[in-house]
């Protein structure tokens, strides 16, 4: 028996077993519930610092991924970076591999075209020399044929009437002279040019001593170099000493002739060693002339031809001249109507102009239908009737 609060109850009632029983099991739960608080304050009391040091090793593991990511990044960044220097590398190395292309294909295509060019030009020069080669072959032909006509005497004169026809033919007007002419006293020189008063018509003689120029050429020693240049001096004064008697007449010929010599060497020869010769010519009024001196002399005389010619139609020049300053004159004063023509025809566009204008102002008014501004038309006189 249990005796609570003044009351006796027995331990084998319902109710009292009930209740024993709900407060042993509310003690059972309050020790249960002291033992699990009990072993989870050991159990937080040994986990604080394993999760401190979980929480360290967290912030130490999210610090190395945060490191982990800014690396890539860096990483990224330089690869990024290398992929473009190495593209811009590549992309100058590729331009500069283009023009160093372009620049070595102009330069062979440059050294291509010199070279050909210069082929060209070799191969035109050789052309040349080939051509000048056969000139060369063809000129020692005629240099021997000009040996072979020069060795006879006939051939020779004909040589040197041939070379002064030629010369005459391009200095003087075909009417002033003459080839060939017989004179009075029967002798034939080479031509005769018809000179006026004075000096009068002068002959010309075309022959030469080519064989004692040739021994004087071919002379070995000075002893034949002596006798050659004597022998060229005696013929030289031979021919002076025929042509004088020959061809200069008294009354019919100028008071002189000319010793043409087809041959500027011989011409050469006489002036530089053997100028006696010369002046003896010149006494005898024989003027020895070469080709160029030919053409120099024939000049001259072509203007004197050409003053006596015109003196000789003086008068009728006069007469072209009056002719001529009466048309001059004339056009002088046709020149002076045509230009009051021209002025008249000035004016009256001038005038034509003004009418235009106000003409045109008038019909811009009426088209506007400013009939305020439109002034009066002036009277029109009308000429009194007679």
């Amino acid at each position: 028996m249990i005796e609570i609060d003044g009351r006796a109850l027995s331990l084998e009632d319902p109710g009292v077993l009930a209740v024993l029983g709900g407060a042993a099991l509310t003690l059972l739960v309050l020790l249960l519930l002291v033992s699990t608080a009990r072993a989870a304050g050991r159990a937080a009391r040994v986990a604080a610092p394993l999760a401190a040091e979980m929480d360290r090793l967290g912030r130490q593991v999210q610090a190395l991924s945060d490191g982990q990511q800014r690396l890539t990044g860096g990483l990224t960044h330089v690869a990024d970076t290398q992929a473009r220097a190495q593209a811009e590398t590549l992309r100058l190395m590729e331009a500069r591999l283009a023009e160093v292309n372009t620049q070595m294909a102009e330069s062979l295509t440059g050294s291509a075209r010199r070279t050909a060019q210069t082929l060209g030009e070799l191969q035109e020069r050789l052309k040349t020399i080939d051509r000048a080669q056969e000139k060369i072959t063809r000129l020692s032909g005629d240099v021997l044929g000009l040996q072979d006509i020069l060795s006879n005497k006939q051939t020779r004169g004909a040589f040197g009437e041939i070379q002064l026809n030629d010369i005459l033919a391009k200095a003087l007007p075909r009417d002033s002279y003459t080839l060939q002419p017989t004179l009075s006293n029967g002798a034939r020189p080479d031509c005769v040019i018809h000179l006026p008063e004075p000096p009068g018509p002068i002959a010309i003689d075309s022959k030469f001593p080519l064989e004692a120029y040739e021994a004087l050429r071919r002379a070995e020693t000075p002893e034949d170099a002596r006798r050659a240049g004597q022998a060229l001096r005696q013929a030289v004064r031979t021919h002076i000493r025929a042509i004088a008697e020959k061809y200069v007449l008294e009354g019919e010929t100028a008071e002189g002739a000319i010793l043409f010599l087809p041959s500027e060497a011989v011409y050469a020869e006489l002036h530089a060693n053997f100028p006696e010769v010369v002046r003896e010519g010149f006494a005898a009024r024989v003027w020895i002339v070469s080709p160029t001196t030919c053409m120099a002399t024939l000049t001259t005389m072509r203007a004197i031809l050409k003053d006596a010619r015109m003196q000789a139609e003086a008068g009728r020049i006069r007469r072209e001249l009056s002719l001529l300053h009466a048309d001059v004159e004339r056009l002088g004063a046709r020149v002076q109507n045509l230009d009051r023509h021209f002025g008249q025809a000035a004016r009256d566009i001038a005038e034509i102009k003004v009418s235009a204008e106000k003409a045109g102002t008038r019909a811009r008014r009426l088209d506007s239908f400013d009939f305020e501004d439109l002034a009066p038309d002036a009277p029109v006189a009308v000429a009194p009737r007679g």
